[in-house]
């Protein structure tokens, strides 16, 4: 878990100070402008991007995509944007209709989860909803990472060169944090396994390092809780002896505490083991607030809670202690 590769210290240090550049659009400088819908999306652009892109995130911090309500400014960024990328798979909700009429009108729209991921590998629920939250498997959103490369060059390629060599220190990064987050997590002790959270956006997480997850709501966080959801990830707690359960940035935190409440009087007692991020990263200008730094924390904040053992200060060293 100590072992850092050469590479690893400087070229972070280099993604984190670029993807902490102001994030309003130019009028006129050269710079591509580039307005994403979240910031994982965002991130990623800037770092690529680097010196010969703007990017926006219209979704910020803290907010929720999937009940997100656009605003008459919003429209006017997108207007202005050279490129727009988003997610898709109905991550954005009713958002996705404005970009798919903007794209019918010919404007440079890409939704980069859809065009690299597979239908048939998505994770669904038991209506046939599909999972969005693709980011949390770090190998999936490498893909991403690469088809956001492909599109700028695309619309820059006097900077592919150096686009190229952005790409190829982030998908280094990319690497090394998917390892960690495999090697972290398998110290948790095999039953104590079981990630419980407020909304189902774990999934992929599951798939690819080997977690339980259950969520109280389902993929979206439009879907209400019903009581026996509730009663029934309360007896799971119990039996399974776990010994926390997680909050979410962007995810009002009334069924976790519920959640608690309900152990507790069965004689379970659970203990919030931190706030992960789901569905946006942390604030703008630390580490958490990229994309790296936001898989980092939620690794390692899963991984000492529920007994394993990795460094407090994450895969690169960087995490707020």
């Amino acid at each position: 878990m100590k072992k850092r590769y050469v590479f690893g210290a400087i070229a972070l240090l280099l993604l984190f100070f670029t993807s902490c550049q102001k994030k309003e659009l130019p009028t006129e400088d050269g710079r591509l402008k580039v307005v994403c819908t979240v910031g994982m999306i965002a991130d990623l652009a800037q770092v690529i991007g680097g010196d010969y892109v703007a990017t926006h995130s219209i979704i910020g911090s803290g907010a929720d995509p999937h009940v997100y309500k656009h605003t008459a400014k919003d429209i006017k960024l997108l207007q202005a944007a050279d490129v727009i990328l988003y997610n898709g798979f109905h991550l954005e909700g009713k958002m996705g209709s404005v970009l798919e009429k903007m794209k019918s009108k010919g404007k440079s729209v890409h939704a980069v989860a859809e065009a690299v991921i597979q239908k048939e590998t998505l994770l669904k629920d038991e209506e046939g909803a599909e999972d969005p939250h693709l980011w949390m498997d770090v190998s999936e959103w490498r893909k991403v990472a690469q088809h956001i490369f492909e599109t700028l060059a695309a619309k820059a390629p006097e900077h592919k060169a150096e686009m190229e060599a952005n790409y190829n220190m982030l998908d280094l990064q990319l690497d090394e944090l998917d390892n960690y987050a495999r090697t972290s997590l398998q110290t948790i002790p095999k039953n104590q396994r079981f990630l419980v959270t407020a909304h189902d956006a774990f999934g992929y997480m599951e798939r690819a390092y080997g977690l339980q997850v259950r969520g109280i709501q389902g993929f979206s966080t439009e879907s209400e809780a019903g009581l026996k959801d509730l009663e029934e990830l309360i007896l799971f707690l119990k039996d399974n002896s776990i010994p926390a359960v997680f909050i979410e940035s962007s995810v009002n935190d009334k069924n976790i505490r519920a959640l608690i409440e309900g152990a507790k009087a069965q004689g379970h007692a659970v203990k919030i083991g931190g706030e992960l991020f789901s569905d946006a990263m942390g604030k703008t200008g630390t580490y958490e607030g990229t994309y790296l730094g936001m898989i980092d924390h939620n690794v390692t904040t899963i991984t000492n809670a529920l007994g394993g053992k990795v460094p407090q200060e994450g895969c690169f060293g960087k995490l707020a202690q």
